[in-house]
């Protein structure tokens, strides 16, 4: 029997090994659904009024359907592209108002260069010779006029619908935002998942020092250091939680098994190359301690005024447990046997057997290692 196909493991692979094309190829797909929204209610609006009145209008699907596939596809491409360049360099730390303006001004000025780039380029030597001959329904320049306010008006309205479904896709993670419309999560789902639990090294001790609103920036830049090297590694944000951020893989086919070890130290890396900046705002560069745990949780999508996806059980318990005793056995990240036998560590990691520990809360002990690099 062949391999049942599951849409999140697929489209979690998609955005894991192509990131920036992943991203505007589902810009594309998006705005060439919105175009031919547009263009079949242009259509029926079109049959109405020849109907009502008598009129001669051309009316033609195939060439509303080509109208939609190019006009899709350019504005995808632009403006995927643009949020993708914007999102990663100038608007990357910005606040939210000023991200709003800035995309406005610039999606005006995309929505006046594609009309003018359809009115000028692709509809007398495309659109007419192909799809209308000599029948165009647009014949001079007013109703150009007026095709633009329309078009102008229709990609407002869906830019924001757009970006809706953006931020939702980012909130849930890739792969899960159209199972949950579809009811995946509605009845709980077990899967077999890695959980890492980071927490700030010394956290009293800085927040002590710096104040609760500079260290709250502190714990800002550090989240998003960390979120710079997730998809390298196809790790998932599951939560925020005061200093502490739990990290979530999905035991499938296509998973390095080392992802989850290499991405704590691809954090460390990650600050130490921005060692200047920390020191500069904060006097020290920021270090965290890990716990990692692999197990099967259930899956649930919970809540009704704040919707979102569970995880249960002793898996994230017991992963958290193992990052609490880190300062006990002066370490910085442990890891249960489960993670041991799951990833060949040796053969890149320094590997060395705490002891098998009683965590807090747990009747049976468990095999803790501690995990560093090797150094020659």
């Amino acid at each position: 029997m062949g391999r049942r196909f599951d849409y999140t493991t697929w489209a979690r692979k998609m955005v894991f090994k192509f990131p920036s094309f992943s991203y505007i190829a589902i810009q594309v797909n998006f705005w060439i659904l919105a175009f031919l929204l547009l263009m079949v209610l242009i259509h029926f609006q079109t049959v109405l009024l020849n109907e009502s009145y008598s009129l001669q209008i051309p009316v033609s699907i195939l060439s509303g359907v080509a109208i939609a596939l190019i006009l899709g596809f350019i504005y995808g491409l632009v403006f995927g592209g643009v949020d993708l360049l914007l999102e990663k360099g100038f608007l990357r730390r910005k606040f939210l108002g000023f991200i709003i303006l800035i995309k406005s001004l610039i999606y005006l000025t995309i929505v006046i260069g594609v009309t003018i780039l359809l009115r000028y380029v692709l509809w007398d030597n495309v659109i007419v010779h192909y799809f209308y001959k000599d029948s165009a329904p647009i014949v001079n320049e007013q109703t150009w006029e007026y095709a633009f306010y329309m078009v102008l008006v229709y990609t407002l309205v869906m830019s924001v619908a757009i970006s809706f479904i953006n931020q939702m896709n980012k909130k849930f993670g890739p792969g899960i935002l159209i199972p949950m419309l579809f009811g995946k999560y509605r009845n709980p789902k077990e899967e077999e998942r890695v959980f890492m639990f980071l927490d700030l090294q010394s956290s009293t001790a800085h927040a002590e020092k710096l104040g609760h609103l500079k260290y709250s920036a502190l714990i800002r830049d550090s989240f998003m250091d960390i979120n710079q090297v997730l998809v390298k590694h196809n790790a998932e944000v599951y939560q925020y939680v005061g200093d502490e951020i739990v990290i979530s893989w999905p035991i499938t086919g296509n998973l390095n098994s080392l992802s989850c070890v290499d991405f704590f130290f691809a954090c460390q890396d990650q600050f130490d190359m921005r060692l200047d900046y920390y020191m500069k705002h904060y006097g020290f560069v920021p270090r965290f301690k890990a716990g990692l745990h692999l197990g099967k949780v259930t899956a649930v999508e919970v809540g009704e005024i704040k919707r979102d996806i569970a995880y249960h059980g002793d898996t994230l318990n017991t992963a958290s447990r193992i990052q609490s005793v880190c300062n006990q056995y002066d370490k910085i990240f442990l890891a249960s046997g489960n993670i041991k036998e799951f990833a060949d560590l040796e053969n890149k990691y320094s590997v060395e057997l705490i002891g098998d520990i009683n965590l807090r809360g747990k009747t049976e002990s468990i095999d803790i290692y501690s995990i560093d690099r090797k150094f020659v």
